[in-house]
């Protein structure tokens, strides 16, 4: 799997999430993206250059074609730096030693790597998983799509501009297919709506291709304060859709893909935030048990896996809750995960949507759960409170 952070994110942000993917079997790479968008990043010396900081671009959130050409600024590096992560990988399984290695690692890293070689599967198309939270969700819809419709771009609209673009023969271009997953938390739509990039965004995930599963390996997580966020919730569901050129987002030829949200989450739930800050999460954010948020998260994803025929490892009883008649959770039990993606109520505070849910529910769940008035692209500025952490 290939993952990717959302602003004011690092390569670190995510370590409870995607250790927790790791621990079950899953080889999971999470670069950190020099965009701008990390709170701040090194481009070490190399071939005599000298090293440089990349520090934390202030970019409005709110939608305007200087937006807009300054987020396709940064998908276009983001795309970039994901193609090299799959360049890389490919290298590591061959066996082939890297040459852009930190100067000051350890004299063992390179046997590190080596551990990896012939044991990756990279090379059988479709076998990588690509992941993101937020801006790197975005990412990761604009980096599939760039690449599966590589050779539609040349008959695109004039207006089209494209932020990626491999060759016909490359290896990516080959590993892209309609059994490619995605897995999208918290999604943040507004990179995906620029003007420059909509004939890109008007076509669908490769699944919903004529030969492809559909929604059975799109995975979307919304934190409770996305879910409330009703502008993107319908881009959301528009973006991960069979038609997204649709104003009504509706799956009539495919299954329909997997989307829910836990109760009591907000947008930096999805990350480390919350178990680092538990009490500022609780507080601030509104935001309850960070680490449950994170199991739940872990326990959808590794069951879209199975179903769709990645071998994993079974999940286990303490984190499927499973207690017996007198509320005991016995120890070191595993298993399939059935209830996770039911959407049946059986897991506590896991809500399922559908692509025809109304904004009723929206409602309904502001009524229900909070009396915030804030407004809701506070979902997308909390995630600046990292950097502001962090500086």
């Amino acid at each position: 799997m290939v993952f990717s952070h959302g602003l004011g994110g690092t390569k670190n942000a995510y370590s409870h999430l995607l250790g927790s993917l790791a621990s079950h079997g899953v080889v999971v790479i999470a670069p950190e993206h020099r965009d701008g968008s990390a709170p701040l990043s090194c481009i070490h010396e190399k071939r005599g250059s000298a090293s440089r900081l990349v520090e934390y671009r202030s970019i409005s959130h709110r939608q305007s074609p200087e937006v807009e050409k300054a987020r396709d600024e940064q998908l276009r590096i983001r795309l970039w730096e994901i193609g090299l992560v799959h360049e890389a990988l490919l290298k590591i399984d061959r066996g082939e030693p890297l040459t852009n290695l930190l100067s000051d690692a350890s004299a063992d890293a390179s046997d590190h790597l080596a551990m990896f070689a012939s044991s990756l599967d990279v090379h059988t198309a479709g076998s990588i998983s690509w992941a993101g939270h937020s801006f790197g969700a975005a990412s990761i819809v604009q980096f599939v799509k760039s690449v599966f419709y590589h050779k539609a771009q040349s008959a695109a609209v004039s207006s089209h501009q494209r932020l990626f673009d491999p060759s016909t023969s490359s290896q990516v271009a080959h590993q892209i297919t309609p059994s490619s997953a995605v897995y999208l938390l918290d999604l943040w739509c507004l990179p995906l709506l620029s003007e420059h990039t909509q004939w890109l965004r008007d076509l669908p995930l490769p699944s919903y291709s004529a030969e492809g599963p559909g929604g059975r390996n799109v995975t979307a997580i919304l934190s409770e304060a996305f879910f409330k966020w009703e502008k993107n919730l319908i881009e959301l569901k528009r973006t991960i859709s069979e038609n997204p050129s649709l104003d009504t987002p509706l799956n009539k030829s495919h299954p329909a893909p997997y989307v829910f949200y836990p109760v009591s989450s907000a947008h930096l739930s999805q990350s480390d935030f919350g178990i680092l800050f538990p009490w500022l999460t609780k507080r601030v954010l509104k935001a309850q048990d960070p680490a449950r948020t994170l199991r739940l998260n872990t326990r959808a994803i590794l069951e879209v896996m199975r179903r769709n025929g990645i071998e994993v490892a079974n999940t286990s009883s303490v984190d499927m809750e499973q207690a017996t008649s007198d509320g005991h959770i016995p120890q070191g039990q595993l298993g399939q995960d059935l209830s996770i993606l039911k959407g049946d109520g059986s897991v506590p505070g896991w809500i399922a949507l559908d692509l025809a849910t109304s904004s009723k529910h929206v409602d309904e769940a502001a009524n229900e759960r909070t009396s915030e008035n804030a407004d809701p692209m506070d979902a997308v500025v909390q995630g600046e409170v990292t950097k502001s952490l962090s500086g």
